[in-house]
């Protein structure tokens, strides 16, 4: 009897334990989720942001900025190829959210650029930030730094780029 009553708890206890370990965002109807930086290389100024965006409302949103003590000044861009060459590009006008949709930012794409670094990122550290959205309002969020060789899938070098 008591052996059944400890599993089911220890059961309950790994669910839980399991949603813990994701940090979820929200404003308004808006979910983020799997913020994240890479860690900064030696005499690197300047670094990008990664996230997962769903708008759960029935109008469309717009991500409009993104805030951070962590560097001079914070922008959003996306990446555009033409005739065969890759650029970044700051987005005017903030990343458009479809209504019942979503967003991801991620490296070749949408991204969030911290622009002069006050000091690098670190492995395991977090970096606080507030996202800006037109409709949903502001909400307080932390990208999670990881090592400098974490590439979900295409790369770029940010941290070479001038601005």
């Amino acid at each position: 009897m008591h052996f059944r009553k400890f599993v089911a708890i220890a059961a309950i206890g790994l669910c839980t334990a399991g949603t813990a370990w994701a940090k979820d965002y929200k404003a308004g109807q808006i979910e983020v989720d799997d913020l994240w930086v890479r860690a900064s290389a030696p005499g690197q100024a300047n670094g990008a942001g990664y996230m997962d965006i769903d708008n759960d409302a029935k109008a469309p949103d717009r991500l409009l900025s993104v805030t951070s003590d962590a560097a001079e000044r914070v922008e959003l861009h996306t990446v555009q190829t033409e005739g065969g060459v890759s650029r970044m590009r700051q987005v005017e006008g903030g990343i458009p959210l479809p209504a019942d949709g979503g967003v991801k930012l991620s490296p070749g794409g949408y991204h969030v650029m911290f622009i002069k670094l006050k000091a690098p990122f670190k492995d395991g550290a977090t970096v606080p930030a507030t996202l800006k959205f037109e409709k949903a309002g502001e909400v307080a969020v932390e990208f999670k730094v990881k090592p400098a060789s974490h590439n979900p899938g295409m790369s770029h070098d940010h941290g070479a780029m001038k601005h």
